[in-house]
C-alpha cells in the first residue's frame, strides 16, 4: 500500500496575521483559502480535539501545486516547542529560489532570524548550489536552496 502523492505541508502557528506577513508578503505565497473559525466535527475528530476552534489558511507557491496549510489554534491553545534542527520531531521544508544571496540580503533587512548565511554546497548531491536555514516568525525552520546551474 504505497503512498501515491502529497497534498500539503502544515504548520501550527502562533499568530496568523504575523505569519501571513512572512509567507504571503515576504516570500510571495498566494492565499487560496482562509477560514477564520474551523469547527467542523470531522476536523475535530481528525486532530483529536472535540472542542477545537482553528483559524486555517491555505497558501500556494506561485506556479506550483504545493500547498502550505497554516493552522492557528484558538482553542485549545498549544505550547511553543523547541524546534532546534537536531531535536527529534523537528522538521523543515526546503524552498527553491533563483538568487539566494539577494533573498538573504532582503530578508536580513526585514529582521528575519537566520540560522546560517548562504553556504556554498561544495560536495554531495547538490554540489554547486547554495543553501541556508532560517526561522519563520513561529520558530519553524525553513531551508532555502539555490540549485547548481549544472
Amino acid at each position: 500500500m504505497p503512498v501515491t502523492g502529497a497534498h500539503h505541508t502544515s504548520y501550527t502557528v502562533i499568530d496568523m496575521d504575523v505569519t501571513l506577513k512572512f509567507y504571503r508578503d515576504l516570500l510571495g505565497f498566494e492565499v487560496i483559502n482562509e477560514r477564520p473559525e474551523v469547527t467542523n466535527n470531522y476536523f475535530r475528530k481528525i486532530i483529536g480535539f472535540p472542542d477545537a476552534v482553528v483559524h486555517a489558511t491555505l497558501l500556494r507557491i506561485p506556479g506550483t501545486e504545493h500547498v502550505l496549510e497554516l493552522l492557528q489554534y484558538i482553542n485549545p491553545k498549544g505550547n511553543p516547542q523547541d524546534l532546534t534542527p537536531n531535536n527529534p520531531g523537528s522538521s523543515h521544508i526546503c524552498y527553491i529560489v533563483d538568487d539566494l544571496k539577494s533573498i538573504y540580503s532582503q530578508l536580513v533587512e526585514k529582521g528575519i532570524d537566520f540560522i546560517s548565511p548562504p553556504v556554498y554546497l561544495d560536495e554531495g548531491p547538490n554540489v554547486g548550489g547554495w543553501s541556508l536555514y532560517l526561522r519563520d516568525p513561529n520558530g519553524i525552520v525553513i531551508e532555502m536552496m539555490q540549485p547548481s546551474e549544472k
